[in-house]
C-alpha cells in the first residue's frame, strides 16, 4: 500500500513531468551549467587521477571518522571554539537555542547551508519569534516566496529573470521590470544592514579539517565570509561526513567541488575558520561554536552498501544529469536532498517507511555515477534501497 508521501510524489510528478514552462526554464538553467562544467574540467591534465585522489581523501577520513571527529574536537577547542554533538536536528536547534537566549538574540543572518535546511531552522527560530534571514541571493530569494531550496547548489534554479523581478515586486515593492543587475542590487542592499544588526551569524561548512580544528567554506558571494565575520557569534552547523584529514586536502577537494558544482576552476571566496578572533586579530567573532551533526549519518556509515554515500561534497553535478530530475525537479522529492544522491540518503537520515519509495525514482542509467567527481557508485545505493523495500 503506497504511503501518504508516495502519493504525493507520484501526482507531482505527473504535473511537473507535464509542465512544459516549468522544463523549459529548468532545461535552459541545466544547459549553462553543462557547459560551464566542460570549460572548467579543462583545468585538468589528469581529471581522472584528481577523482581518484578526492576519493581516496574521503576514504580515509570517513574509515577513521571516530578518530578525525576526537582529533578535531581538541584542535578546535584549543583555538578557543567550542564543539556541540548533536545526534539529530532536536538537540542541534536546542543548541543553536540555548546559545541565542544566552546572548538575547532576536535577529540571525544565516549563510547557504543545506544541513541547517534538514534540520529545519528558520521555522524552529521563529517559533521562538528569532528572524533568521538568508543572505544567499538565491536562498533569500526562496525564503521570500516561502519556499525551499530547489537544487543542492542553485536554489532558484526553477525561476527566471521574470519570475524574480515579480517576486520582487510583490514581496519588496519594487518596479517589476527590474533587471538581474538592479534585482541584486536591491538584495544587496536589504541584506547589508542585517550583518550589522544581527547578534549571530550561522554557516554551514563544506569541510571539516581534523588537522588544524578548522572549517572550510566556499561561495561566490561573500555572503558566507561577512556571516561568519560580523556578528558577534558564529554558529557553523556541520554534517559528520564533511570531515577530511588534513587542510592539505582541499587542494584537491577545492577545485573539484567548484568544477562540478558550478564549472569554475575555483570558487571566489575560500575562507578557512579554526575559531574565534585572537587577540591580534582586527575583526571576527569574539565566539564560535562548531555542531556536528549525526542525525542518521552513522546509519550510512555502517552499512558498507551505503557508506561511500559519506563521501558526497554536495557539488549537484548528480541532479543536474538524472533525466528524472530533469523532468520532475527538486521540489517533487519532498526531502531536503533531491535527485540521485538524495534519493540514496534520505531514507535513513529521514523515515525509510515514508521515503524508501524515492530509489524507484531513477532509470538506473548510471549517469549520476559517472557525472561523480567523488565516482560515489550512486546507482548502485539505489538498487540496494529497493532492496530494503
Amino acid at each position: 500500500m503506497a504511503t501518504t508521501a508516495k502519493k504525493l510524489f507520484l501526482t507531482k510528478s505527473e504535473i511537473k513531468a507535464n509542465d512544459r514552462e516549468h522544463k523549459r526554464k529548468l532545461s535552459i538553467n541545466i544547459a549553462k551549467y553543462d557547459q560551464a562544467v566542460v570549460q572548467g574540467k579543462k583545468q585538468y591534465s589528469d581529471l581522472a587521477r584528481a577523482r581518484k585522489l578526492a576519493k581516496n581523501i574521503k576514504w580515509q577520513a570517513i574509515e577513521q571518522l571516530d578518530k578525525k571527529l576526537l582529533q578535531f574536537e581538541e584542535n578546535f577547542t584549543a583555538n578557543g571554539g567550542e564543539l556541540i554533538w548533536a545526534m539529530d536536528a532536536d538537540q542541534a536547534n536546542e543548541a543553536i537555542l540555548t546559545i541565542c537566549k544566552r546572548h538575547q538574540a532576536n535577529l540571525i543572518v544565516k549563510s547557504k547551508s543545506m544541513v541547517t535546511e534538514e534540520i529545519k531552522l528558520n521555522a524552529f527560530l521563529s517559533e521562538h519569534n528569532i528572524e533568521s534571514v538568508e543572505t544567499d541571493l538565491g536562498e533569500y530569494i526562496q525564503q521570500l516566496d516561502n519556499e525551499a531550496p530547489y537544487h543542492i547548489v542553485t536554489p532558484a534554479m526553477h525561476k527566471s529573470k521574470e519570475d524574480i523581478a515579480k517576486l520582487f515586486h510583490e514581496k519588496l515593492n519594487t518596479d517589476p521590470h527590474l533587471s538581474p543587475t538592479e534585482l541584486t542590487t536591491v538584495a544587496r542592499k536589504k541584506l547589508r544592514a542585517k550583518y550589522t544588526e544581527a547578534q549571530i551569524g550561522i554557516t554551514g561548512g563544506n569541510f571539516l579539517l581534523a588537522d588544524i580544528g578548522g572549517i572550510a567554506l566556499t561561495e561566490n558571494e561573500g555572503n558566507a565570509r561577512l556571516t561568519s565575520a560580523m556578528p558577534k557569534v558564529h554558529i557553523a552547523v556541520v554534517g559528520i561526513e564533511k570531515m577530511v584529514s588534513s587542510v592539505d586536502d582541499l587542494q584537491i577537494m577545492w577545485p573539484l567541488l567548484s568544477t562540478y558544482g558550478t564549472g569554475q576552476k575555483i570558487t571566489a571566496y575560500n575562507s578557512i575558520i579554526t575559531g574565534p578572533k585572537q587577540e591580534f586579530e582586527k575583526d571576527g567573532p569574539e565566539e564560535m561554536y562548531v555542531i556536528l551533526l549525526d542525525n542518521g549519518r552513522t546509519n550510512l556509515l555502517k552499512d558498507p552498501s551505503l557508506r561511500e554515500s559519506m563521501y558526497c561534497i554536495r557539488c549537484g553535478s548528480c541532479l543536474n544529469v538524472c533525466p528524472v530530475y530533469k523532468n520532475i525537479g527538486g521540489h517533487t522529492y519532498g526531502t531536503t536532498y533531491s535527485g540521485p544522491i538524495g534519493a540514496a540518503i534520505s531514507p535513513h537520515i529521514d523515515s525509510f517507511k515514508e521515503t524508501h519509495h524515492l530509489s524507484q525514482a531513477s532509470t538506473l542509467c548510471g549517469q549520476c555515477t559517472a557525472a561523480c567527481p567523488i565516482n560515489i557508485n550512486i546507482h548502485s545505493m539505489l538498487q540496494y534501497n529497493r532492496s530494503l523495500s
